[in-house]
């Protein structure tokens, strides 16, 4: 093995051992709101588009981003992963680990991403654009993703010399990411909407708004165990600030409509709604198979159950760790080998029962309290 796969090598087995920061810090309204995201897309001005670059551009690309990680501080902890010799299995690794996209996972281009400490801040490298800054943070905390992608996006900027137009902002591959060229999203479990049926009626007030929403991996991607992704989809006139604030205002009233109707449906079908998130619990705890659709959809149940504080559940930081670990590119990198589906099957039951029976949860004050009424750390603190 090369240096350079002997260090992306540690790279994977350092991730296998610890989840994202993003996944198990407390955040604002961390019953609902998993995290939060921006990614700012960014091109050199001297080389063309990534979709006409030669072999060498790709790589003066490349050469240029580790070699400013390399010089600055804000960069020292973080780590260059390059494609080059990744199997499929690695690749769809770092696609659950929301390090990169879907789009950058089929690229045959030369590319890669930088890594941050903690994997709250990478950097994609060519995909639509030779650059995808990415920050994020757990909860509903779009502000300080903002703030920690725009600090890497300055670091970058006095470094490299940006495409820029003094009219339109920032030069895209794509027009329609002209002018700030951020995306700023969250993702949200809203169970209570989907089952009182409401959700479809959100989502196109939301799409009405110029907001987008997609499923569980972003663009692309179907909505599993009642997670999705709210994003902007304007970026040209409104400022980053003014785009953040707008959608924080839309989720933090997404927030109240799933807070209500997690009410109704307490007040009105209390024992179904127990019976289905322990009946989901107890699966979780003892399958000996199961699949990563069902661990979503039971880990749904579950983490509707958090938040009504019923007793004897696990805690939202293991819950979100067995997401994580539970994913199909997790399972077969913690077994070190190519995996039939009934095998993935087995191994993934055996790590959430596991990961379930050691944390046996908590006891809260009272059963049956809802979102509104839980402190939420950075709002009363």
């Amino acid at each position: 093995m090369t240096r350079n796969g002997k260090e992306t090598a540690a790279v994977f087995d350092r991730m296998l051992g610890q989840a994202p920061v993003w996944a198990v810090e407390p955040g604002p309204f961390s019953p609902v709101i998993l995290s939060s995201r921006v990614r700012l897309a960014r091109n050199l001005s001297a080389i063309p588009f990534p979709a006409l670059t030669t072999e060498a551009d790709q790589s003066t690309v490349v050469n240029r981003l580790r070699r400013v990680a390399g010089e600055v501080e804000e960069l020292a902890a973080s780590t260059f992963v390059p494609f080059d010799g990744l199997d499929e299995r690695e690749i769809e690794f770092l696609v659950e680990r929301r390090l990169i996209s879907k789009d950058l996972a089929r690229g045959r281009r030369r590319r890669g991403v930088l890594v941050g400490e903690g994997e709250g801040e990478a950097i994609m490298v060519n995909e639509e654009d030779h650059f995808r800054l990415q920050a994020v943070v757990s909860g509903l905390r779009l502000g300080e993703a903002l703030d920690r992608g725009g600090l890497l996006d300055r670091v970058l900027d006095a470094r490299l010399d940006y495409a820029f137009h003094d009219k339109y902002g920032f030069l895209t591959a794509c027009p329609t990411n002209v002018g700030t060229g951020m995306r700023a999203s969250v993702l949200a479990h809203l169970p209570a909407l989907v089952l009182t049926r409401r959700a479809k009626k959100v989502i196109q007030g939301v799409t009405a708004m110029g907001l987008a929403v997609r499923g569980f991996y972003g663009e692309g991607s179907d909505v599993m165990g009642n997670f999705f992704q709210i994003s902007n989809q304007t970026t040209l006139g409104p400022d980053e600030h003014a785009i953040v604030s707008r959608l924080d205002e839309v989720v933090r009233q997404i927030i109240g409509f799933e807070e209500e109707a997690r009410e109704t449906m307490w007040k009105q079908a209390r024992p179904e709604l127990e019976d289905k998130i322990y009946r989901g619990y107890a699966t979780l705890r003892y399958a000996r198979t199961i699949s990563w659709e069902e661990v979503a959809s039971l880990a749904s149940a579950v983490r509707f159950g958090i938040a009504l504080e019923l007793p004897g559940l696990v805690g939202l930081a293991t819950l979100n760790e067995i997401l994580v670990f539970s994913q199909p590119g997790h399972v077969t990198r913690r077994a070190g080998r190519e995996l039939s589906d009934p095998e993935r099957r087995e191994l993934r039951a055996e790590y959430v029962r596991a990961r379930v029976a050691a944390d046996r949860g908590g006891e809260p004050s009272r059963p049956g309290r809802g979102i509104a009424d839980h402190p939420e750390p950075g709002l009363d603190e």
